[in-house]
């Protein structure tokens, strides 16, 4: 997974400020709620709890994994080699072996057998070989750790964007709603002053029309909500519904800025790094399984016939056709033995593989110097932001007084005729942008933390100072 796509998905929507909704309460739904609702739902993150789970299983499985080879084998053995006549099969496999004397022609003399046996081998040392790959199960291991660190990182991100998004869509249907009542009070303005001859029949067209635009901009907010709170609701695996936010977020702005934490602590960067130590070990795989191991055996067996062990089809035909007879064990050989094994033709397949890996890990370090020098411009871009809307936090609040003063004052000139419906509009819309901007301004500070915090690694940075 992983992946190289989801970083720039993640800063596009940090900074394109795409987002969701989430379920109605009394009490208002913080972000800290949500973060833990999303991490613990979304399909996701358990589908990686599941990959890690596996993985994790498959390194004990490694453990005790002996792999069969065609192989070369120089052996030394030492045992006995009774034998005696009896029929005997391989389980399994068609066909018959049989021990027997040398008859002049077929006879269908018949008799029960039996076969008995306990065959060991343990490849107890194999030069690093097996040690390797259980090496590289473990890689596996911490890559699959990784990659769901990355996701959970990730998803608490997206969350905490989703939240803030929502929170200035859920503000600009207030303001819409307040601009219509505004634009309703100016129309009644002009109706008044039109009745009486005041003021031209046109103004109650204009200010007819406001209204209507100003119902059109309700809807629209209206929508963008929708939109936004589904995209929410998504991440915590919810069914959409109306969200109660948490609103301190238009009253406060972050204590802290500064972060310790390195790029290379990025939980995103970690992941990629855990890709390139996974195809190291790979490679270190591939190049030791081209050696031998040494294997002990040995094997007991018991075997039992109805057959005399003087049988003989010509002179002595001896034999019982009773089943106790077959298969009561009466002969019994064992043989141990060491030997070292070799797949002599492995050099020639391992050597283009191990090539191959190595071009994997160089692409891998490829996309980890990509995605670092991204999160390292990002961050430089998430302190500029920072400043930046510090800044405008601090100017919004005059703009927004001198724009309710020049409302005011252009309501009262135009109810006494002192101005005219063009002059009362500018006035409105210019109250409109700077409630607008008063709210946008402090969740720009709180987003652009949050962008900080996604490129520098360090989640706790923007989430210990909220709620």
């Amino acid at each position: 997974m992983h992946a190289f796509p989801g970083v720039a998905i993640l800063l596009m929507l940090l900074l394109a400020g795409e987002q969701t909704v989430t379920a109605q309460s009394s009490q208002p739904l913080l972000l800290s709620d949500a973060i833990n609702t999303g991490l613990k739902n979304y399909q996701s993150i358990q589908a990686k709890r599941n990959y890690l789970q596996a993985s994790t299983a498959l390194v004990q499985n490694t453990r005790n994994e002996y792999l069969p080879n065609v192989i070369a084998s120089v052996q030394q053995d030492y045992g006995t080699i009774n034998g005696q006549y009896g029929p005997l099969a391989a389980v399994g496999v068609p066909g018959v072996s049989s021990s027997g004397p040398i008859t002049p022609s077929q006879n269908w003399n018949a008799a029960f057998g039996s076969l008995y046996f306990l065959n060991t081998n343990w490849e107890f040392f194999t030069f690093g070989r097996l040690k390797s790959k259980i090496s590289l199960a473990n890689a596996q291991v911490q890559k699959d750790s990784a990659d769901l660190v990355q996701e959970q990182f990730i998803h608490s991100v997206k969350i905490s964007g989703a939240y803030l998004n929502l929170l200035a869509t859920q503000k600009l249907v207030d303001n819409a709603q307040k601009n219509l009542e505004r634009a309703l009070y100016v129309q009644q303005a002009v109706i008044a002053r039109t009745r009486s001859g005041l003021n031209a029949g046109v103004d109650s067209s204009i200010a007819n029309a406001e209204v209507s635009r100003a119902r059109l901009a309700l809807i629209e907010a209206r929508n963008g909500e929708l939109q936004v709170g589904n995209q929410l609701a998504q991440f915590l695996n919810m069914s959409p519904a109306a969200f109660n936010l948490d609103t301190t977020f238009f009253i406060t702005i972050p204590a802290v800025a500064k972060t310790n934490s390195s790029i290379t602590q990025n939980p995103q960067v970690k992941f990629f790094q855990s890709r390139i130590n996974q195809s190291d070990v790979a490679t270190a795989y591939l190049k030791r399984s081209i050696l031998p191991g040494v294997n002990l055996f040995g094997i007991i067996q018991t075997r039992g016939s109805g057959f005399n062990y003087d049988y003989s089809p010509a002179t002595n035909p001896k034999y019982s056709h009773d089943v106790m007879d077959g298969i009561k064990p009466t002969r019994t050989n064992y043989v141990a033995g060491l030997s070292i094994a070799w797949n002599i033709t492995s050099i020639a397949k391992i050597k283009q593989q191990v090539k191959a890996q190595q071009f994997v890990t160089n692409a891998y370090k490829n996309e980890y110097d990509q995605v670092a020098t991204q999160l390292q411009d990002q961050l430089i871009l998430a302190d500029q932001r920072f400043e930046n809307s510090l800044q405008s936090v601090h100017e919004v609040p005059q703009q927004y007084k001198a724009a309710a003063d020049a409302f005011l004052q252009k309501s009262v000139l135009y109810r006494n005729g002192l101005t005219n419906l063009v002059d009362l509009q500018q006035a409105q819309f210019a109250l409109n942008r700077a409630e607008t901007d008063l709210y946008v301004a402090y969740l720009n500070v709180w987003q652009a933390l949050l962008l900080k915090a996604a490129a520098s690694g360090d989640f706790e940075l923007f989430v210990k100072q909220v709620k």
